[in-house]
Formats: C-alpha cells, structure tokens, sequence
C-alpha cells in the first residue's frame, strides 16, 4: 500500500528530534528549521485571533506555550501583542528538552522558558490560556489525552491546539516545504512522518471530549493545519 493510500489512517512515527540522543547541533539545526516552517505557515497567526479577543477585556492574560521548541511562536505572538498595544498579554513555553529551552530563552530573552515534561507531570496553574503546536501528533492516544487533560488543568480560561490535519494534500505540501525551505535531514525525515502520524480534527476532536474537554471544536486552517479550540464555562 502506498503511503498516500494509508493516510486514511493514522500511523503514529517516532520521530528524529524526539530522541533523546540526538547530537544537539543538529538538534537546534532542526529547531531552525521547524521554526522556518512556523513563520511561513502562519503557525502564531492561527492562535493569534483567539488570544487577542482573551485579551481585549484589558485583565492579564498569562499564555503558556506547551512543547515550545525553539520558542519561535510564543516569540511571534508577543510581537503582534506589542503592535497591538495589548500589553496585559505575557507568554511563556515549556518544554521537555534542555536543548530547545536554551535555545528558547538565548533567542527571546524576554520570555520564560521552563523544562517541563507535560506527558509525565501535570502544568503549573495560574495561566489563563495555554496553547501547543505541532505537538499534539508526537503522542500516543493515551498520552494524547493526558496531555489536552493537563492543559485544561491548568487554563483558566482557554485552550488552543494548533496541528498538522491529516491527508494526501498535507502530506503532499509538508513534504515539499520541508524540502524547499530546510537542509536538516532531521526535519526532512520528521516532517513528512509527522502527517502520517497526525490526527484529523475531526479525530481532535473526539480526543478532546474523552479528555474531558466537553464542547471542544477544531476548525480546519489553510494550508495544512487544525485549530482545536475549548473555553471553560
């Protein structure tokens, strides 16, 4: 069977820069790359309208990025913030490498950054929203639970998961930026198998309410992506 035939359903793959042994070089090689892919993707640009309306009621709004990688998109989204004049809006990220959090944190100096394994250990509380992208595929459906289940913990408010949505036309389109815009072979490898690992919102969705999250929606993002998007009531 050919890969484009099995996209019809989930194949979850290990990815590269998920092992733990990967030279860490090439690690923040990936990082670059992966955050490339971000900034042309729009990936802040999918959380942003969520987060500025949170924001417009003039409270703090404190944004925790999960799986933050290089921190890129916490980074865009205090950007738009700034140019926004929303400035009761502060972000943070976490996530499970020491390799991407120093990378993190050497490149937005102005952001906490945090190892953190969310997989293993609940999230801090006292966070208004708390956002992943690109995450959510990485995990089991179990670990995937957990994880929605832990974010919601600790979002007083809201919860926004941005991610790859599964099919021909993603995997067809991932693996070509991932060619066009990146040399790492890490990503190369990662990109493509990230689709075949990724769920459908639809599928988002249905993980969401066995987590608890009940009345989460996915909304389906161009070119590639899902926005799964929960409120507390």
């Amino acid at each position: 069977m050919s890969v484009l035939a099995a996209l019809a359903r989930r194949e979850r793959i290990d990815e590269r820069m998920d092992d733990p042994a990967l030279d860490p070089a090439e690690h923040r090689r990936a990082l670059a790359g992966l955050a490339r892919l971000n900034r042309v993707s729009d990936s802040a640009g999918v959380l942003w309208p969520a987060l500025r309306e949170l924001a417009r009621g003039g409270a703090p709004v404190r944004v925790l990025d999960v799986a933050t990688g290089s921190g890129d998109v916490p980074r865009a989204l205090a950007a738009k913030a700034a140019r926004a004049g929303l400035t009761t809006l502060s972000f943070a990220g976490c996530d499970v490498s020491p390799t991407a959090v120093e990378a993190a944190s050497r490149s937005a100096p102005g952001l906490t950054f945090f190892v953190h394994d969310v997989v293993r250990d609940p999230l801090p509380p006292g966070y208004d929203a708390v956002t992943c992208s690109l995450f959510l595929h990485h995990l089991s459906e179990a670990d995937a639970e957990t994880v929605l289940r832990r974010m919601a913990d600790a979002a007083g408010r809201l919860v926004l998961v941005n991610d790859l949505d599964r099919s021909r036309f993603s995997y067809l389109a991932v693996w070509a930026a991932c060619h066009l815009l990146t040399r790492s072979p890490v990503v190369r490898f990662d990109g493509p198998a990230s689709v075949r690992s990724a769920f459908t919102a639809e599928e988002a969705v249905a993980l969401a309410e066995r987590a608890g999250l009940a009345g989460a929606a996915a909304r389906r993002r161009f070119p590639c992506r899902f926005l799964l998007k929960w409120e507390r009531r």
